[in-house]
């Protein structure tokens, strides 16, 4: 599964490469127009056989949050900050790997049996942790890294149980995956463009430029999302649930959806017997924020796949809401493409 690749690829903001050169190859011979822009977004052009009344965008970010290597300690201990939103909680004893090296590491702290009661009962600080790359000195670990390296979580894509997959960056290598099976069918008759972005995590930066550069009318965000289903919660507290089809957002901090977008979908996925839901929460944001108010703005939708414990080293998805996502997108492809301003269909 191309999923499987990208997400093995490490790609913290900042450092998309390895992830940008891999979606490059994967669609070069069914794009019309490729480029990368200054800042990295990789942009693609598919042309259809039938002309778009709308230039509709989609976007999915490359970047994942990770690590920086901030200093390197005189017994060659790495010390490191975050890149983009993780919990500090999850960090001890995780591996890692550094740099274009993939010099692997394990993040240490103060072992429980050291630690003073009050230690024990606090999330240990940033400040405490570091990585043990195995080396004795600061002289060998300068052999193998350098201050500025980006840190990766060193997790192997796996698919188990009932339709699940495990893996580290689906927020958003889903997206991307979606939007690289849509570049390659070409039963899709209608022009697109689709757009790549950068550095998501750290503040949209990527989603800007890009659609100042498409002018889209219209721009579909795809996007893994906040999942946390767990028994406690009542119905309306639980964002989103894995399983159940694709989330379409009302608002989040950064944007408020198209309304009429939304029906269309709501409507699309009911005709077609698809299953969706509602992403419940008002939390978090996505490139909908940047793309929205670009140039004279954009109408924006977005589809998001629940993702359970997101912006960690493991998040996990269903292969269901995967496939749900892209049927959905094919089927209302054509009703974003023709559509006039007050489409009365639905």
């Amino acid at each position: 599964m191309l999923l499987e690749i990208l997400t093995q690829a490490n790609g913290v903001s900042g450092n998309e490469k390895e992830v940008r050169d891999i979606i490059y190859r994967e669609v070069e011979k069914y794009a019309d127009e490729i480029k990368i822009d200054k800042i990295g977004n990789l942009i693609v052009h598919k042309k259809g056989t039938k002309k778009s009344n709308k230039k509709v965008l989609f976007a999915a970010h490359m970047d994942e949050v990770g690590l920086i290597v901030t200093d390197i300690d005189e017994q060659g201990f790495i010390k490191f900050t975050t890149v983009g939103g993780i919990d500090k909680r999850i960090l001890v004893s995780k591996t890692v790997n550094i740099g274009n090296k993939r010099v692997p590491g394990v993040i240490g702290a103060k072992p429980i049996h050291l630690q003073k009661n009050d230690e024990r009962d606090n999330t240990i600080p940033l400040s405490d942790l570091y990585i043990d790359i195995g080396v004795d000195n600061r002289n060998e670990a300068e052999q193998l890294i350098e201050i500025g390296d980006y840190i990766a979580f060193n997790t192997k894509y796996e698919e188990f149980g009932d339709g699940y997959i495990k893996a580290k960056a689906l927020d958003d290598r889903v997206g991307c995956s979606i939007l690289i099976d849509l570049i390659k069918d070409d039963h899709i008759e209608y022009d697109f463009y689709a757009a790549f972005t950068v550095m998501e995590e750290v503040g949209l930066v990527g989603a800007g430029p890009a659609a100042y550069s498409v002018k889209p009318d219209i721009s579909v965000i795809l996007e893994g999302t906040v999942c946390y289903e767990m028994p406690e919660l009542d119905s309306h507290l639980i964002p989103t649930q894995l399983g159940q089809g694709p989330a379409i957002s009302l608002i989040d901090r950064h944007s408020l959806y198209d309304y009429e977008l939304r029906e269309k979908a709501i409507a699309t996925a009911k005709r077609y017997n698809i299953p969706y839901q509602y992403r419940k929460t008002s939390s978090g944001g996505n490139d909908a924020g940047e793309i929205q108010v670009s140039r004279s703005g954009s109408k924006t939708l977005a589809l998001s796949l629940a993702t359970r414990y997101i912006h960690s080293t493991a998040s996990m998805i269903n292969k269901d809401d995967y496939y749900n996502t892209i049927l959905l997108i094919k089927h209302l492809m054509p009703i974003l493409c023709e559509g006039e301003e007050n489409d009365n269909r639905f």
